[in-house]
């Protein structure tokens, strides 16, 4: 399948945009579904559509065998007829979906697992060949402190001691790559994370490492956590879902496992990696 077109969405994601690049430096044909103007290496196809308005996908599709899948909305509302359409034109899809499904702590109306689930449903019974990427927490989520460490040099977080395997885009990239232009991962649900747990406390240190100054953690509560959040535009829905969740995990943390290295033959990035690769965003 290696030639053979691919079609990503969210291609100006973080983890689709890897997968973008990944699959140009291989010399695989690649389309990146865009909603308005971005940029892209020289030989990447950008079309326009919108994972939320199936009828504006048909030109993206066309002559596609494989999708690379990652939904946007935190509902599965409109799932069906996307998957539809792609079923109608490609062969297989890639979905990303999340380590919190089929977890021992997955909890009915949890809303990130909820959509997750459903999507992860979907793809299954739609008659495509399908893998569903399941991923820890994402290294690139702490960008989200990126502003507070240039202009204050604190973090002020919940949770000082929450460690988590978290885990470098490059790497899901690297899975998806393989779970799209071969057949090692048809019909699996790989459970990938970073290499080891870090505390959040301590991935605040790395990115001071890595820019070159001293970053302090600032411990707040979880209450103090949820107006920052809601104050910042973030739904209701996500912050009743990530905060439980997030303090949970201080007793029982996610797995570290090696299916990174497993599938794609080269050990996991460290968070310190990570955190030196995106220092040019912290400065």
């Amino acid at each position: 399948m290696t030639q053979s077109r691919i079609l990503v969405a969210g291609a100006t994601g973080k983890v689709g945009g890897a997968v973008v690049a990944q699959l140009h430096a291989a010399g695989v044909p690649v389309r990146a579904l865009v909603r308005g103007e971005a940029s892209f290496p020289e030989g990447v196809q950008a079309v326009r559509g919108d994972l939320g308005d199936p009828a504006s996908l048909g030109a993206a599709l066309e002559g596609v065998e494989s999708v690379f899948l990652v939904w946007p909305f935190l509902s599965a509302e409109g799932a069906s007829d996307v998957i539809d359409a792609i079923g109608r034109r490609a062969r297989r899809v890639v979905y990303l979906s999340s380590a919190g499904v089929g977890s021992v702590e997955e909890e009915p109306g949890e809303a990130i697992t909820a959509f997750h689930s459903e999507l992860e449903r979907l793809v299954e019974a739609s008659g495509l060949e399908w893998t569903a990427l399941r991923p820890t927490g994402f290294a690139s989520n702490t960008l989200g402190w990126a502003e507070k460490i240039r202009t204050t040099g604190t973090v002020r977080a919940p949770l000082a001691g929450l460690a988590r395997p978290l885990i470098h885009e490059a790497d899901i990239a690297a899975v998806a790559v393989q779970a799209l232009t071969t057949d090692a991962l048809l019909g699996a649900r790989p459970l990938l994370t970073g290499p080891e747990l870090v505390t959040q406390e301590r991935q605040v240190a790395l990115i001071g490492e890595a820019i070159g100054r001293p970053v302090r953690f600032e411990e707040i509560t979880l209450a103090e956590a949820g107006e920052q959040m809601r104050a910042a535009g973030y739904p209701p829905e996500l912050v009743e879902a990530v905060l439980p969740v997030q303090a949970k995990m201080l007793a029982n943390p996610e797995p570290v496992n090696g299916e990174v290295e497993r599938v794609t033959g080269t050990p996991a990035r460290t968070f310190q990696e990570w955190a030196v690769d995106h220092a040019t965003d912290f400065r």
